[in-house]
């Protein structure tokens, strides 16, 4: 398996690139989520997706990241704390070869790819993003921060279409994500027909 920094000198992400991220977050509900991931998430899903659910939805989202932060194994949990922290922080560089050390030896771990994807993102590293979140959203399908993740790659590279998408998924499985219904009323009316 390549890490992060074997592939540090990629350059922007390819409508390509672009492309194949799009297919899989259009097909995502064909998906099942990896075996690894607790059961108990289905629930919170389930209830997540109700437009007024009994428990409030910052309640519910807070517990759906927590377990997806969550590792069996202590010394990921610290070094994932440590890498949160470190982008808290503002050191990317410190948290960079952290989260390469994580998806490297726990490379069924959605969340360890999709923080290692947040840290490229903000680098403004697109292509190493995208990779990233690919990798979340095959172990996980539900991610609706690597979805929404997705959109805003679309967005910095004007690709409206796709992020209009993008974030309709997102909210088809977080619907209280009232960023993304003001995200997709900026974008505007394009048509899915008109997509790539």
């Amino acid at each position: 398996m390549r890490t992060r920094s074997a592939r540090a000198g990629q350059s922007p992400p390819t409508g390509a690139h672009i492309d194949k991220v799009f297919t899989l977050v259009m097909r995502l509900g064909e998906r099942r989520p990896a075996a690894t991931l607790p059961r108990r998430l289905t629930t919170l899903f389930r209830e997540l997706a109700q437009p007024e659910p009994e428990r409030d939805p910052d309640d519910l989202e807070d517990l759906i990241w927590a377990h997806w932060i969550a590792h069996k194994d202590l010394h990921a949990s610290n070094q994932m704390a440590a890498a949160i922290e470190a982008i808290g922080a503002g050191a990317l560089d410190l948290a960079r070869p952290m989260l390469d050390r994580l998806v490297e030896k726990e490379p069924r771990w959605a969340e360890a790819w999709n923080k290692r994807a947040t840290l490229a993102f903000i680098q403004k590293r697109d292509a190493d993003a995208l990779a990233d979140i690919e990798q979340t959203l095959l172990l996980e399908p539900r991610h609706f921060g690597a979805v929404s993740g997705f959109g805003q790659i679309c967005l910095r590279h004007d690709r409206f279409a796709e992020a209009r998408a993008a974030f309709q998924i997102a909210l088809g499985i977080n619907p209280h994500l009232l960023g993304l219904r003001e995200a997709i009323e900026e974008i505007g009316g394009t048509p899915l027909c008109q997509l790539h």
